[in-house]
């Protein structure tokens, strides 16, 4: 495996840090993942962004109906 060094803005790190650990994952692994996920030659058949397809299916039984109802109430 290889070491890489980056310099990132210390809030940024610093929120990065918090993020992971909330998840129970190392900055390490994110960034990892992060450039999988760009280098990737052969992306998913879907064409989806990696954090569209983490979110995939949240709103399985939401009614489109009542969203569009929520949109024109919304930008009257």
């Amino acid at each position: 495996m290889a070491k890489l060094t980056l310099s990132v803005d210390d809030g940024v790190v610093s929120r990065a840090k918090q993020y992971a650990r909330l998840r129970g994952v190392s900055v390490s692994e994110m960034v990892e993942g992060y450039l999988a996920a760009v280098a990737d030659p052969h992306p998913p058949a879907t064409g989806a962004a990696p954090i569209l397809r983490s979110v995939r299916g949240v709103l399985k039984n939401g009614d489109i109906h009542e969203y569009r109802k929520h949109l024109a109430a919304k930008y009257r």
